[in-house]
């Protein structure tokens, strides 16, 4: 319940100071191509409940391709670069938290075809709520450079990032700690920062 308080007063916090930037942001993304402000995508979030998550569109409506996205992907818009590399894209997800769909900290949510890949052990990281950031997120801020280059960028994530980004996040799930959560938020704004 704690979690959950923390959850709802940070996001609702968030969205009002960064409101501003997120209007800004949306602008930015229409003005560069034609399409929605926000790209939405179904995940699977706590408990196996399909939800969908939001972000600001960084590349070009309708193009299919993989479901994961490598460096250099020609999809991506100018303005979307940009929002990728400080990860700003991701801005709209504090309304998914608020809405008790992501916490603030958790593993990433995935899309239902990747989940299908999950063992039952790695089914445990269903047990939470997903979060905007994480160990997960933070160990593969880079995931786009480490696919960038692979003849198939969706069977390398699927059998070799996506069961390493698990185990990261089973991994977390043993030693989580609302403390703990509270320097993982601490380390995504410095590794933001630090960009």
């Amino acid at each position: 319940m704690i979690r959950r308080t923390v959850d709802i007063l940070g996001s609702a916090l968030l969205l009002l100071i960064l409101a501003p930037i997120m209007l800004l942001l949306g602008l930015l993304v229409k003005l560069s191509s034609p399409g929605p402000v926000l790209f939405r995508q179904t995940r699977i979030g706590r408990h196996r409940v399909p939800f969908t998550l939001l972000k600001f569109r960084s590349m070009r409506p309708s193009q299919g391709g993989p479901e994961v996205t490598a460096g250099g992907d020609q999809r991506i818009t100018g303005i979307g670069r940009i929002m990728r590399k400080y990860k700003l894209d991701e801005l709209p997800q504090f309304l998914n938290v608020l809405r008790g769909e992501m916490a603030l900290v958790g593993p990433r949510p995935e899309v239902p075809r990747y989940v299908e890949h999950y063992s039952p052990v790695q089914l445990e990281v269903l047990s939470v709520r997903p979060g905007v950031t994480g160990l997960t997120q933070l160990e593969y801020r880079n995931e786009e450079a480490l696919l960038e280059g692979r003849d198939d960028v969706e069977d390398y994530y699927i059998n070799e990032i996506m069961p390493a980004k698990l185990a990261i996040d089973l991994k977390y799930l043993q030693s989580r700690t609302l403390g703990g959560d509270m320097l993982l938020l601490l380390r995504t704004v410095w590794a933001v920062v630090a960009r």
